[in-house]
């Protein structure tokens, strides 16, 4: 029988992915585990930048903003669960590919299980960044909970 010490739970800020982190608390909860709460910005999001803004300082200070606003919204997202207050819940802001992202902190973290979101982002931006629950899925070393 599965008895998670350590639970990751990447979010998108979407509903799907607040139902992910609403019962990765009631695991966590249940069995006293640490949950791990990651939003990764997409790579392709900062490569745009360098179309759009020609000043390397103007890039780096976007950058800074992106990040700090990512991480506002994470902390936001987590206070909206009464349980984020009864079990220890960590915040992590990465760049880089999301599923890729996800199965570095799984590892780097010890991980034994991940809550991720079957459903995530909507419109266009899907298809040009796949199925991040599908690639995590696939490779991950522990157990996943995909919910909907």
């Amino acid at each position: 029988m599965l008895i998670p010490t350590k639970i990751l739970v990447p979010t998108d800020f979407s509903k799907y992915s607040n139902t992910a982190l609403a019962q990765a608390l009631d695991i966590a909860k249940e069995y006293n585990a640490k949950v791990y709460v990651l939003h990764v910005i997409h790579e392709t999001i900062r490569r745009t930048l360098d179309g759009f803004i020609t000043n390397p300082e103007d890039i780096k200070k976007a950058e800074r903003d992106m990040v700090k606003t990512a991480k506002k919204n994470l902390q936001d997202e987590v206070n909206k669960f009464p349980l984020s207050k009864e079990v220890e819940v960590f915040t992590e802001i990465a760049n880089g590919i999301p599923s890729e992202e996800i199965l570095r902190v799984q590892k780097e973290k010890g991980v034994d299980l991940i809550v991720i979101s079957s459903l995530g982002r909507t419109g266009l931006a899907k298809y040009f960044i796949g199925s991040v629950a599908r690639n995590v899925l696939k490779a991950a070393e522990c157990p996943v909970l995909l919910t909907k």
